[in-house]
């Protein structure tokens, strides 16, 4: 629906030319191909250009438009400045995030993770110190190590929290080899050896894991799964050094989540069991729940659907115990939809679709509609339980709202997600409504119908 008040942007619509919406919008992804960009652009994007519904395009979509027509400016495309879209008062788009959940297109991940750990002169020191940002013979030549403080600790705990963000944006698939550097850096602290105080040493203990963790999530995302498997591992030895019950409990958990994602059930349920009794004296009723959800989605891999019940049954119990001060801060993306969601999985694993897919609707109207990635996971997931119970033009039309986020989203595993259930809808083709998805979907994913 085009918003109260949008201007047409005619100064688009004249490039075009005598070009359909849809030959545009090919044209749009082969120059996005040609400049390394990916952007999901069809028809109904260049029809909501053209309305005016769009304001201002995202960075990738800039970068495209900019390669097309070089030597313009996006006001030249008949587009708002970037700056009066995203100021104190500007309204949000639905292809401009608001101004309260600020972010930075893929492309630009790199300088952002890089410039948390250049925030002071003591943490560029000591990065240069250990010989992470030049040449192998600078690095043989280095002097000793120096102390590590809080201006190193406190960039890697920043750089956890802003790689948790752009995931919460984007997707893993184009953060994954950007976050990897960070992680280096953080290690080579730890290798130093040379905390200056106790406390420094435990937060920066906790702060590596807590990346390795995050960076494994990236991998794990993006289809990287010995990398993620590799990295979880190396956040678990972190905890068992440092002897830190918390990021033990979240190594776990993550560990789990990958065994249930790459066929191995069993796995699955041993890695949730170790992270509940980790997490047993932590005092975080969420925590527990979180866990006993990974533990029910194992259960349900191996078809145990008494055990995956009480498990659920576990998770509902904590999870209603509601917040506590012990919380950990990761743990932010856990609420209501995200429980909806993850019990969902288990009916569907489970094959009970009906059931899964009302979870599944919960979830997509309880999520937060700023965190793009997971609204278009839950929307996936919709889709894939509504095409096995029957509900084809549901499905479909629930597919169409994925794609319209697959702009914004990077994410092998959603799309692998999506890619399961249009295959479970093409003998359904003969229904308009899943004809129109189907014909979108080869259209945005280059692929043939």
């Amino acid at each position: 629906m085009v918003s109260t008040g949008a201007v047409p942007n005619l100064a688009f619509r004249r490039l075009r030319g005598q070009r359909s919406a849809g030959e545009f919008a090919a044209a749009v992804r082969r120059a996005a191909r040609e400049i390394g960009e990916q952007v999901a652009c069809d028809a109904r994007y260049i029809g909501r250009v053209e309305s005016g519904e769009i304001r201002c395009p995202n960075y990738a979509y800039e970068r495209v438009f900019l390669h097309m027509f070089p030597g313009t400016t996006l006001v030249d495309l008949g587009f708002s400045s970037r700056e009066t879209v995203r100021g104190r008062g500007a309204r949000a788009t639905a292809d401009t995030p608001p101004p309260t959940a600020p972010h930075r297109d893929t492309d630009e991940e790199s300088d952002v993770l890089r410039r948390v750990f250049m925030t002071s002169g003591t943490a560029t020191m000591a990065t240069a110190t250990l010989g992470l940002g030049g040449t192998p013979a600078a690095a043989a030549a280095r002097p000793a190590p120096r102390r590590v403080g809080e201006a190193e600790v406190s960039a890697v705990e920043k750089a956890v929290r802003q790689i948790r963000l752009l995931d919460d944006r984007h997707g893993g698939d184009g953060l994954y080899r950007k976050a990897s550097q960070p992680l280096r850096i953080a290690y080579a602290l730890l290798d130093s050896g040379v905390a200056a105080k106790r406390s420094t040493a435990g937060r920066l203990h906790a702060g590596a894991g807590e990346l390795a963790i995050s960076v494994g999530w990236l991998a794990h995302d993006s289809g990287r799964f010995e990398d993620a498997r590799s990295h979880y591992a190396e956040a678990l030895a972190t905890a068992r050094v440092a002897g830190d019950a918390a990021l033990e409990a979240h190594a776990f958990c993550n560990a789990s989540f990958l065994a249930r994602d790459t066929g191995r059930p069993r796995e699955s349920v041993r890695a949730a069991e170790a992270g509940q009794r980790a997490a047993q004296p932590l005092g975080s009723p969420r925590l527990l729940a979180l866990l006993a959800l990974r533990e029910a989605g194992g259960r349900a891999g191996l078809g145990d659907r008494t055990g995956c019940e009480r498990a659920i049954g576990r998770a509902h119990a904590a999870f209603g115990r509601g917040r506590s001060d012990a919380d950990p801060e990761w743990m932010s993306f856990f609420r209501e939809a995200e429980l909806e969601f993850l019990e969902a999985q288990c009916w569907s694993v489970l094959g009970e679709w009906s059931r899964a897919a009302r979870h599944a609707r919960r979830a997509v109207r309880l999520q937060d509609p700023h965190f793009t990635r997971n609204l278009a996971l839950y929307r996936t997931e919709l889709t894939w339980d509504l095409a096995r119970a029957g509900e084809a033009a549901q499905a479909a039309a629930e597919g169409h709202r994925v794609l319209d986020l697959l702009d914004r989203v990077r994410s092998t595993r959603i799309r692998a997600m999506l890619a399961g259930s249009v295959t479970a809808l093409r003998p359904q083709r003969g229904t308009r409504e899943v004809r129109e998805f189907l014909e979108r979907y080869a259209e945005v994913s280059g692929t043939q119908e």
